[in-house]
């Protein structure tokens, strides 16, 4: 026993030892439940997947019929999880940043109405903010009575009715155009920072290429080559005909996940821009620059460094929190695999595929922001 006096060889038997126990004990857990599910006849395995699902689903990203095989629902369930939650994450992040700095205003009105946010955001349930927007669609009006805030925009308790726009055009050019609009973009943007490090002035090359891509499209339609077609809804006497339609579903779980997640955000965001020193915007005000300047290129940059990691964290509560869509009738991923779990009694399976699925998601999410985190580190010699 002379070579376990050898730290190393220490350490390395050690974890060794840990790791086969658990493996062990979790071993003995599968067969164990493997074995009594054999012998009260309860199917284990995977092939339900293939089985066509019978489960109708109102809200689909892409083609889906009852007679689909339940690995299709899932994977439209899986799209309108990452789809609510993209949209969140992108609204929440924007308002986040504002109302942290509405938050730090002098103006007392302006700070006061973002402190009622962050409180009512903060010491609320999540269910109890869903429940009470999900509330306010039965005192909306019919269809007949729509509210038009916008011209060919219907608000009603049917939902939304958008105006729906559709372009004729190969799926071939479309590819070409955003593969070429993309590498003209990267070539503009690297020019530009050549410039920039060379002049200290960065030309808008970017803005040049963005409008050259808008004249392009423009032409196109012009010479015919694209057809745009846009669909405006009209009232009929019990919903609306054409155009797309946003659920009051859909619409109460972006509401209420915005609302309840924009008031983590903007706390994070004040707390990011409380760690800048007053210094930097000392320093901005005495070169001249304006307030918006100086928020936008040296205090929110700065304060991105510390908010990062908190953000991360909510980032992956708010797929996590899209669980309780099911508490508003919304159909994605937990509601659709909760379903199937009833209708095949594969309890196991559906519990792994939930635990997997949620997993991959939030790992990804997680690397993109640790990548992001390491991209804007201050990188010290």
């Amino acid at each position: 026993m002379k070579f376990l006096r050898d730290r190393r060889v220490r350490n390395w038997t050690i974890q060794f030892l840990v790791i086969a126990g658990m493996a062990a004990v979790f071993a003995v857990i599968a067969v164990t439940t493997v074995t009594n599910l054999r012998l009260r006849g309860i199917p284990l395995g995977f092939e339900f997947l293939s089985m066509p699902s019978g489960m109708p689903i109102a809200e689909a990203l892409i083609s889906y019929t009852p007679a689909s095989p339940y690995s299709r629902a899932i994977l439209v369930g899986v799209l309108n999880t990452v789809v609510v939650s993209a949209i969140v994450i992108v609204a929440s992040s924007v308002l986040g940043l504002f109302l942290g700095i509405m938050r730090l205003s002098g103006n007392p009105a302006i700070a006061g109405i973002a402190r009622v946010w962050v409180e009512i955001a903060r010491n609320t349930p999540l269910i109890v903010i869903l429940l009470f927007v999900y509330g306010l669609w039965s005192v909306m009006p019919g269809v007949a009575g729509a509210f038009e805030p916008v011209p060919g925009v219907f608000v009603s308790q049917r939902g939304v009715a958008l105006p729906a726009i559709s372009a004729d055009i190969g799926v071939a050019p479309i590819a070409g155009a955003v593969f070429a609009l993309l590498a003209a973009l990267i070539g503009a943007s690297r020019i530009a920072w050549t410039i920039q490090m060379r002049t200290g002035k960065r030309p808008p090359l970017v803005a040049g290429v963005s409008m050259l891509a808008f004249g392009l499209a423009i032409g196109a339609y012009a010479f015919g080559w694209l057809d745009i077609r846009v669909e405006w809804p009209a009232k009929r006497r019990f919903n609306f005909a054409g155009g797309s339609e946003i659920s009051p579903e859909f619409a109460t779980l972006i509401v209420g996940l915005v609302i309840y997640t924009t008031g983590f955000i903007g706390e994070i965001a004040r707390s990011g821009i409380l760690t800048v020193k007053k210094g930097y915007s000392e320093a901005a005000a005495s070169l001249g620059m304006r307030r918006g300047q100086t928020l936008r290129l040296i205090v929110v940059p700065l304060a991105l460094r510390v908010a990062v990691p908190p953000l991360n964290s909510q980032y992956i509560n708010v797929v996590k929190n899209s669980t309780l869509a099911i508490a508003v009738g919304y159909q994605e991923f937990f509601t659709i695999a909760g379903t199937m779990i009833n209708r095949t009694s594969h309890a196991i399976e559906g519990i792994v595929l939930i635990l997997a699925t949620y997993l991959a998601v939030n790992l990804a999410l997680s690397a993109a922001m640790n990548w992001y985190n390491r991209r804007i580190a201050l990188v010290e010699r």
